[in-house]
């Protein structure tokens, strides 16, 4: 997921427990130009609302996130990940760390001001976006060595069965790909596969 802060208006989920504040903040987006998705308590079940309403954004204000909201985050960010901002009155730095790894973009001690709603908005998306692409990097290598991996036992494999060399073993796997279509790793999978059935 990729947010473009120029694809105003964002659709936010409002998370908030005392109707005056949340007031404010409604009258926030709606002069920062956003669609209020809906508003709701932190009792709620954020993931399921998440998926239900698929906003761009998810604004918080607390006066200090508990546990359960903590957790409900965390699952946000694993499931369906998008900017998180939280405003709170709580500066202890265990509870910003603990924000942190729940996946929190943006962690703003008394920070709720009409004109600083936008801008907050927009570093919260330009590092969520960062981590994101940095995250998919991540996988993309991981994928990549497992595949590497799956290719050198195959060829392993049929270097022992067949008294091949590893360059012969290599060129009869990539072979077997082109003729059917497959990837390289999905034929390698598929050697595994069959010699392990073979014992």
């Amino acid at each position: 997921m990729n947010i473009n802060t120029a694809e105003f208006p964002l659709r936010v989920l409002l998370v908030d427990e005392t109707f005056e504040r949340a007031a404010l903040l409604k009258h926030a987006l709606n002069e920062a130009g956003c669609h209020l998705a809906a508003h709701v308590s932190a009792s709620a079940d954020l993931p399921g609302l998440v998926s239900e309403l698929k906003p761009d954004i998810v604004i918080l204000d607390t006066d200090s996130p508990d546990r359960d909201t903590l957790e409900h985050l965390c699952i946000i960010s694993r499931d369906q990940p998008r900017p998180i901002v939280l405003f709170t009155h709580d500066e202890d730095s265990e509870k910003i760390r603990a924000a942190i790894r729940a996946g929190v973009s943006a962690y703003v001690v008394d920070g709720l001001k009409t004109e600083r709603l936008r801008p907050i908005m927009e570093v919260a998306i330009a590092r969520f976006n960062q981590f994101h692409a940095m995250r998919q990097e991540l996988e993309k290598a991981e994928n990549q060595l497992a595949e590497r991996k799956e290719v050198d036992r195959a060829k392993g494999i049929l270097m022992k069965q067949r008294d091949w060399s590893e360059d012969e073993s290599y060129q009869a796997l990539r072979k077997m790909a082109m003729d059917k279509g497959l990837k390289l790793a999905d034929v390698a999978r598929q050697v595994i596969t069959v010699a392990e059935l073979m014992g």
